[in-house]
C-alpha cells in the first residue's frame, strides 16, 4: 500500500510510474487526496470541538467549587451540545478513512525505474542465459509421459479423490518431490536463512497485509465457515509473523525459508499449456522472504536473484532470468526477476521462480518497522523469492535427464534420493 504523504508530495511522480505499469484508473490519485483533505478537515473538526469540551468541563469543576451552580449547570449544557456535535463528525471522519483505505488499496505498487517499459510478457528483458540445452535421444517424451512410463505421479488419480491440478506423487516420484524440498531447505539454511514451518492456512488480515486481498481473491481457496484462506504461497505466513512489530535495526535483516504446499485456483487455465505439471491447483514449493533496510533492499534483491541463480547451477538445468516489464509485474511488487528453466521435451522455457522487491508496500500494509536508536519508527522493505517451486523443476529434471536406459537424478540430489537414476 502506498503511503499517502508520498501520494500527495509525488503526484506527478506516482502517475508517472502507474503509466510505467499500465494502471488506468489513475483517477484515484486524485481520489485519495480529496479523501486525505476531507479526513483532514474532519480532524481538525473533531480535535477542535473536543479541546472546546475538555476545556468547558475544567470550567465547570471550578463553578461548581466555588458554588456558582447555574452557570456551571448553564455550561454543563453547552458541553452536552457540543459532545452532540463530535457524534456525527466522528461518524463522518471513520467513513471518510474506511473510504480512503478502500480507495489506497486498489492502487498497486510503483515500479522502480529499473523496471522496462511493456505490456506482455514479450517485453520482458532478457537479463541472462546459462546452461546447455540437452539433445535429447529420438524417443524422448514430456514428463507426463515420463511419470506414467516409471510410475512416479498419478494424475488420473488425484482428480478422482479431488480434480484436475491435484496430482498424486507416488513410488520414487514421491522419493525425488522429498529430496528437493529437503536439499532446497538445507540450500537456503547453509546460505543464512532460518526455517519456518508456518500455517497452511491465513485469515484475512493476514491475506490483506502481503497484498492477496483485495486484488486475488478469485484465485484463492476460501474456508468461508472460518473465513481462512489457504495459501497461495508462503510469503504470506512468513512475511505476517512481523506483522505490527517494531523491530530494532540491528535485528536487520531478517532472513526466513520455509516449505509448504501452496494452493491457487488459477480460474481460467486451460489447454495444453497446462498439462501435467506445468500448471497446478496445490504444488510444493520452498520460499525465501527477507525483512530489510530501506537503503540495502536492492542490493538485498542482487543477493537474492545470485541465490537462485547458484541453486539452479547447482541442479544442471539451463536457465535464464528475465526483468519483468510493467506489464507483466504482480500488482505489489516494485521490481520482479522471473527464473525460466527450459524443458527439452517440451521445447520451451517454464517459469520456476520469481525474486520480487516490494519495497514498503507489504510492510505499509502489515504495519513492520523498525527503529534506528531513538529515531521514529520507519517501514522495513520485503522481499521474496521462490527457491525453488517445485513442480516444474520435476519436469525439467525428468525430461532434461532422461535417456533410454532411464532418468539420470542430479549429482547435487542423489545423497538426499538414494540413488543416482530411476
Amino acid at each position: 500500500m502506498l503511503q499517502v504523504p508520498f501520494i500527495r508530495q509525488n503526484k506527478e511522480l506516482v502517475l508517472e510510474r502507474l503509466a510505467v505499469k499500465n494502471f488506468k484508473e489513475t483517477n484515484l490519485v486524485d481520489e485519495v487526496i480529496a479523501l486525505d483533505d476531507q479526513r483532514k478537515k474532519l480532524t481538525l473538526e473533531y480535535d477542535e470541538t473536543q479541546a472546546q469540551v475538555n476545556s468547558l468541563s475544567k470550567e465547570i469543576g471550578k463553578l461548581m467549587g466555588q458554588g456558582k451552580k447555574e452557570e456551571g449547570e448553564a455550561m454543563r449544557n453547552q458541553v452536552n451540545e457540543l459532545k452532540e456535535r463530535l457524534a456525527p463528525v466522528n461518524e463522518a471522519l471513520n467513513a471518510t478513512e474506511k473510504e480512503l483505505l478502500d480507495t489506497l488499496v486498489k492502487l498497486p505498487n510503483l515500479p522502480s525505474t529499473l523496471v522496462p517499459v511493456g505490456k506482455t510478457p514479450e517485453d520482458n528483458v532478457v537479463v541472462r542465459q546459462q546452461g546447455e540445452i540437452p539433445a535429447l535421444h529420438a524417443g524422448a517424451v514430456p514428463h507426463w509421459d515420463l511419470t506414467k512410463k516409471y510410475d512416479l505421479i498419478d494424475f488420473e488419480l488425484g482428480n478422482k479423490i479431488t480434480g484436475s491440478g491435484f496430482p498424486v506423487y507416488k513410488n520414487k516420484g514421491a522419493r525425488l518431490q522429498r529430496a528437493m524440498i529437503q536439499y532446497f531447505l538445507d540450500y537456503n539454511i547453509n546460505a543464512g536463512y532460518t526455517e519456518f514451518a508456518p500455517p497452511y492456512m491465513v485469515n484475512e488480515a493476514s491475506a490483506f497485509g502481503t497484498g492477496q486481498l483485495p486484488d486475488k481473491e478469485g484465485q484463492m481457496y476460501h474456508a468461508t465457515e472460518d473465513n481462512f484462506f489457504l495459501i497461495p504461497t508462503a510469503e504470506v505466513p512468513l512475511t505476517n509473523l512481523y506483522r505490527d512489530e517494531i523491530l530494532k535495526d540491528a535485528d536487520l535483516p531478517i532472513r526466513m525459508t520455509g516449505y509448504t504446499p501452496c494452493f491457487r485456483r488459477e480460474a481460467g487455465s486451460y489447454g495444453k499449456d497446462v498439462r501435467g505439471l506445468n500448471r497446478l491447483h496445490q504444488f510444493d514449493k520452498v520460499e525465501l522472504v527477507q525483512l530489510t533496510h530501506p537503503d540495502k533492499s536492492y542490493e538485498v534483491l542482487d543477493e537474492m536473484v545470485a541465490h537462485v541463480e547458484s541453486l539452479l547451477q547447482s541442479l544442471q538445468l539451463p536457465y535464464r532470468i528475465l526483468r519483468l516489464c510493467g506489464g507483466d509485474m504482480s500488482f505489489t511488487s516494485a521490481l520482479t526477476y522471473d527464473f525460466e528453466v527450459y524443458s527439452a521435451a517440451q521445447q520451451k522455457w517454464l517459469e520456476v521462480s520469481s525474486v520480487s522487491n516490494f519495497e514498503s508496500y507489504q510492510s505499509n500494509r502489515c504495519k513492520i518497522r523498525f527503529k534506528e536508536g531513538n529515531g521514529k519508527p520507519q517501514l522495513v522493505h520485503t522481499l521474496n523469492g521462490s527457491s525453488l517451486a517445485l513442480p516444474r523443476i520435476m519436469a525439467c529434471i525428468l525430461e532434461n535427464n532422461q535417456h533410454e536406459e532411464g532418468i539420470n537424478i542430479p549429482a547435487v540430489l542423489q545423497a538426499y534420493f538414494g540413488a543416482g537414476k530411476i
